[in-house]
């Protein structure tokens, strides 16, 4: 069975954006090693699981990136794999969506324990809201969170209060040349049966 892996950003103090949104502590360099990361990541995905702010922010410079004469290798590549991967973006507000996108209206938990059985790679989850909702229906079996070396103070956090108990397993981690730390760990089931 597929799972779904939640992955995002987060600040030392559990921050996943700074007030007003920003995320302009997010340690992108060296880029070309974290993208690297990614590039080997996104093929092997049966799609991937946006909230409607965080695809917004993704369909603003993902689409084109590659015709930046700029562009680095790893950046040309993210750029094809992104648009050809299946992007399912849940929204009450989107009117439409392209680049290989199809827009949700509720998340429904029957609905999403189907996709995760249907062939192919695991389902990545990204964005604030849909986390949490997420997070709430118990539907993430596995984390992988990027650790920045900052301490941002307030925000949006990555868990939200009140969180619900769960049982985790580690399963490994990886710290990147930019001191941006990846932890992996998985729903630990039978710890919670």
């Amino acid at each position: 069975m597929r799972k779904i892996v939640l992955v995002s950003a987060v600040s030392l103090d559990g921050y996943m954006e700074g007030p007003d949104r920003d995320i302009s502590w997010h340690r992108a360099d060296p880029a070309e090693e974290v993208h690297r990361h990614f590039n080997d990541l996104l093929p092997r995905l049966g799609a991937i699981l946006y909230g409607r702010v965080t695809y917004e922010a993704m369909t603003a410079f993902w689409p084109t990136a590659d015709s930046d004469p700029e562009a680095t290798e790893a950046t040309v590549e993210f750029a094809r794999v992104w648009r050809d991967i299946p992007k399912i973006v849940y929204s009450r507000t989107l009117e439409h969506a392209g680049w290989n996108t199809t827009v949700a209206r509720e998340i429904v938990p029957e609905e999403v324990r189907a996709l995760k059985e249907q062939p192919g790679g695991d389902l990545l989850l990204s964005g604030a809201d849909l986390a949490a909702a997420f997070l709430r229906h118990d539907l993430v079996d596995e984390f992988r969170v990027f650790v920045h070396p900052a301490l941002v103070g307030a925000g949006k956090p990555l868990f939200p209060a009140p969180g619900t108990p769960a049982s985790l397993r580690f399963i490994d981690s990886h710290t990147f040349g930019n001191g941006v730390v990846l932890l992996r760990h998985e729903r630990d089931r039978t710890a919670d049966a």
